[in-house]
Order: structure tokens, then sequence, then C-alpha cells
């Protein structure tokens, strides 16, 4: 069996490749499963909403932090030999402690997310998570998340992109390993974002219309991930099924046993 500190070894590895590393984000022991048996897979992500409803709750920090942590536990169980990154949103309210839970949980890496707080006191976020991680000897992946673009309303672009540049820098010299900027970003803002923080240091989220995985292999970004995406794919299809069956018909042709 593979280690706590060589999983998180292998997911700082997979982060600094040259390619381009893709999760495919899972929220319960089933489609950790599934996503954990299909050829190609290497590391899963956990998203913070699609968790959260799958328990009847809310995005942002509504779930309790026990019920999350459970959840992240049993998708590590599942997960086997492959490294598990878990989404902790803002740390609710103690970003070292709930990093050194999820670390006691088998996770080797997370997002935290600075939901546009003072910079001070987002970096304090990130130098908390960073010092738990020292504590447990783990290579955390410590995944350092601005909300620059996904608040920026009505801002001037120029002045939200070098806004996430000064909280993208300010993260990694905290200790953080990367830069989550999630939002649709086009292939200039990345660019950019790569050539001010480093290659292999930008990480984004797949949305309808973001840019293609072969350019942003090309800009250097280091991963692709699908939040709660992934979770919204598996619900249509839910969706579909059910309208199908009130029409008339039935299980689709294609469909796969898969649990």
């Amino acid at each position: 069996m593979v280690s706590t500190a060589e999983k998180a070894t292998r997911l700082q590895e997979l982060h600094a490749a040259p390619e381009l590393l893709l999760v495919v984000n899972v929220w319960d022991a089933i489609t950790a499963k599934v996503v954990a048996e299909t050829p190609g897979t290497q590391a899963l992500a956990t998203p913070s909403h699609g968790i959260a409803a799958s328990r009847g709750y809310p995005d942002g920090e509504v779930i309790p932090r026990d019920e999350m942590i459970s959840e992240v536990a049993l998708i590590v169980r599942t997960a086997g030999d492959l490294p598990v990154t878990a989404d902790l949103e803002a740390g609710y309210g103690d970003p070292g402690g709930t990093v050194a839970r999820a670390i006691e949980a088998g996770a080797v890496g997370c997002n935290l997310e600075d939901q546009m707080k003072p910079l001070d006191e987002s970096v304090k976020a990130v130098e908390a998570a960073v010092a738990a991680a020292q504590s447990a000897g783990i290579d955390f992946v410590l995944n350092a998340r601005t909300d620059a673009f996904l608040r920026a309303g009505d801002r001037d672009p120029e002045e939200v992109l070098a806004e996430a540049i000064t909280r993208g820098r300010a993260y990694l010299d905290a200790g953080a390993s990367n830069v989550f900027v999630p939002g649709k970003l086009d292939e200039t803002q990345v660019g950019r974002l790569v050539e001010a923080l480093g290659e292999r240091k930008v990480n984004l989220i797949g949305v309808p219309g973001s840019i293609p995985l072969a350019t942003a292999q090309k800009l250097g970004v280091s991963r692709m991930s699908y939040g709660p995406f992934s979770q919204n794919v598996a619900l249509t299809a839910l969706a579909k099924l059910a309208e199908d069956v009130y029409a008339g018909g039935g299980l689709p042709a294609d469909m796969r046993k898969l649990n």
C-alpha cells in the first residue's frame, strides 16, 4: 500500500510534470470508484459544492466540517493508491486545523479559497495551512485559490487580472504549491497568469467555453479540474433518463454497468 507521504510526493510530481494534469472531480464513494477505475486517471479531487449538494446543503461552508472531512476520508479509502486533493473552501474558519484534519483523513492536497478577503488575511490562511502540512511531515499540495475573476463584477478586466497576479504571487511566497484561478479565462489571460506566476504553477477549472486542453498544455498550465460540473454532467444524464421514461422510453442503449 502506498503511504500518505508517497501519495503527496506523487501529487507534487504530477503538478510539476510537463503534461497537463487532468482531474475529474468526484463527490462520493461510487463516483470515486468509477473515475479511479477509468484508464488515464492519475489523481482524484473533491468538489466542495458537489459534496455539499449530495448531502443536502448549499455551497459556501454551510455543510459542517466534520461531514465534509468524513466524505473526503471515504473517497480517499475508495481511491486506493491514487492521491486525493480535497476542496476545503476557505478552511471553515480554521485553515490550519482543517488542513490537519484533511491530512488525517488521507488527503494529500487541497484547494483553499480567498473569497477576496483582505490580502493579509488570505496570506495568513495560506501560512496556517502550510504550517499544518509541515507539521504532518508530508509534501502537501496547497492549491491557493483566488476568486478575483469569479467576483469581478463589472470591474476592468485588466484590474482583475492584476489583482489575481498580486494575490497569486503572495500565496506562492507564503508557501502555496500552486495558484487556482477559476473563471472563464481566455488564452491571453491564461498566458499572462502563467508568465507572471510561473509554468506549472497555475491551475484552472474547465467551464463551458473554456480554452482547449491542448492550449492550456501549451501555455504551461499545471492542472485542469472540473469542480461541480462533473456532478452536473451526471445529474443531466439522470434527468434525461427520467424525461425519457416519462415519455414512454427506457434505458439508453449505451448504458454501462459501473456499480
